[in-house]
């Protein structure tokens, strides 16, 4: 099993349409297409969905290391606003701990245009993982 294999169980995300593209260690990148089920009632994306895609890479980094890490606290401020395409989510592992982890997560747009910047904390278990390191 594969650290993608494993996070196709957040079946949140995934029926949101969240897909990963690539992953190392403190690091994910994910991507999802915004279609009409992710509009609000102003015709853009809603704001739930793109902290969908900012949990999930961020999910992904802090779970990198191959130990259970659950959110503890998370933020996000959302600049701009996007009714078609795709968004990126890119995460970045800011401190890594034993116990805590820190992530910070920039959504794009297509045109590399920022979106969204969001600010996750993560605490971790003494549950080991089932995936093989590939990272």
């Amino acid at each position: 099993m594969t650290i993608k294999d494993f996070f196709l169980n957040d079946k949140f995300a995934l029926n949101a349409g969240v897909e990963i593209l690539e992953t190392g260690k403190g690091y994910a990148k994910a991507r999802m297409l915004i279609t009409p089920e992710h509009l609000n009632g102003g015709g853009v994306c809603q704001g739930g969905a793109i902290f969908t895609l900012a949990d999930l890479a961020f999910a992904v980094a802090c779970n990198s290391h191959g130990k259970l890490t659950f959110s503890i606290n998370s933020s996000i401020n959302i600049f701009k606003s996007e009714k078609s395409g795709y968004l990126y989510a890119e995460a970045h592992e800011v401190f890594d701990h034993k116990r805590l982890s820190n992530c910070e997560v920039r959504v794009t747009n297509e045109a590399g245009e920022l979106i969204a910047t969001f600010n996750g904390t993560g605490y971790r278990k003494d549950v080991d993982l089932p995936f093989l390191s590939e990272l």
